[in-house]
């Protein structure tokens, strides 16, 4: 539902001035572990607060928290402290927090920042004289030891000398809104945040101007750093915008892809040809075993059975393995249908990640309700093969044998990704 924000001083039980940022966990396309945004040694919140989060979030990795970066509605600020930290080489936990902080700029970790349940974003110009938005910005980049410039360091031809960290410790926030002067309804609506990450030298922590060279951490820890976080925020009204409608400017940036005729038509060919060439197989030979059948006689000799009339003997011969078989046959059973819920159900949520965590919490709810379709597949095959003689041993192996397998190889992993402290590990009291 919308909220209103006001100024300062005109707060009422439906509109409040107070804005606060959330922060999400960070992540790479160079690494598969996301990492809360406490993992590393940013500013963090004296009274942190977390949103309460579904099953999907929690599945994906999500980790919501507050910050420190909180504003006022129509209140701008000028390269505001929002904190400093302090890292001496002899101390090796400084050298441990100061390690990770570059490890994560050399994989270009990104931030994401949430304003009013939307993502902040950065934009920038990409080809064609098209503007990316993208809903997340680098914590910094880095220059490698043979003079390369790596990821975000391509915006500023500043960030170039060799084997060095560029941080991004400032950031332009720009906020716009609905106002709701003309309207039915009071105060204003945030319709879009974004950023501009920027680097800072701040030499004098007491007369901060946010101007002068950039951020350079060496990538040899020999001597003290001290880091500034600042921001500055600026309030736009932007009444074309609908608060319905504040996350097009988003998905309109995002690349589109053109469908594939060529591929699509070329593998539906290739697949009516393997198709057609089975079909001639099989009608072949049983053109050739009624032929022969068309001329043998009725003599003794002759009554032997061959070809695919011996199918029969083997129709009602309970086979091997056949308690597997209707155990595989139950759980493929669930899968199949799930599969198909599945792609019915990403068809209608198709540009519209507001619901993302939500589908998918409701598919795990409904894979483990339709365990119902595998135990009575399973027990239908068991009854056939075994004439319901082992009944409970079908039971036990349907509920044990592929879920078992399944949650083995899932804890594993997840045991992993704990010991390397990523947030895409689940709680144990959640798992």
């Amino acid at each position: 539902a919308p909220v209103s924000f006001c100024e300062e001083g005109e707060e009422t039980e439906s509109c409040k001035s107070l804005i606060e940022l959330f922060v999400n966990r960070l992540d790479s396309v160079e690494s598969v572990l996301p990492y809360e945004y406490d993992a590393f040694d940013f500013c963090q919140d004296k009274e942190e607060k977390r949103p309460s989060e579904n099953l999907g979030q929690v599945l994906f990795g999500e980790r919501i928290a507050s910050s420190p970066y909180k504003f006022t509605f129509k209140k701008q600020e000028t390269c505001k402290k929002v904190c400093t930290r302090s890292y001496d080489p002899g101390n090796s936990a400084d050298k441990s927090k100061l390690a990770f902080l570059k490890k994560g700029m050399q994989l270009n970790y990104q931030h994401h920042w949430i304003i009013d349940n939307m993502p902040v974003t950065w934009c920038y110009d990409v080809e064609d004289g098209q503007k990316y938005c993208n809903p997340g910005f680098p914590i910094g980049c880095f220059v490698t030891p043979d003079g390369r410039v790596k990821d975000a360091c391509v915006i500023n031809s500043e960030f170039n000398k060799k084997n060095t960290f560029y941080l991004f410790n400032h950031v332009d926030i720009t906020i716009m809104y609905h106002s709701g002067k003309d309207e039915n309804w009071p105060g204003a609506r945030l319709v879009m945040a974004r950023l501009r990450p920027q680097s800072y030298k701040h030499t004098d922590e007491n007369n901060l101007n946010c101007e002068g060279p950039p951020m350079e951490i060496p990538g040899e820890f020999t001597n003290k750093v001290n880091l500034v976080y600042t921001y500055s925020v600026t309030f736009e009204e932007k009444n074309s915008i609908k608060w319905a409608s504040r996350w097009d400017y988003i998905l309109e940036s995002m690349p589109h892809t053109n469908i594939q005729w060529f591929s699509i038509m070329n593998s539906l060919v290739i697949v009516l040809f393997l198709s057609g060439m089975v079909a001639m197989i099989i009608l072949r030979t049983l053109h050739k075993d009624i032929a022969r059948y068309n001329q043998i006689d009725s003599s003794e000799d002759a009554q032997e059975e061959f070809g695919w009339k011996l199918v029969h003997g083997d129709v009602f011969r309970p086979p091997r393995k056949g308690m597997l078989l209707s155990v595989f046959l139950g759980q493929g059973t669930q899968i199949f249908i799930m599969t198909f819920i599945t792609l019915y159900g990403v068809l209608l949520l198709v540009m519209c990640k507001v619901h993302e965590y939500s589908f998918s919490f409701c598919t795990v709810e409904l894979e483990s309700t339709l365990i119902r379709c595998t135990k009575e597949e399973s027990f239908k095959l068991c009854s056939q093969a075994f004439r319901g003689e082992k009944w409970k041993t079908n039971v036990l192996l349907t509920a044990l044998l592929c879920p078992g397998i399944v949650f083995a190889d899932f804890f594993i992993m997840n045991l992993i990704l704990w010991v390397k402290g990523s947030s895409a590990a689940i709680p144990f009291g959640t798992l």
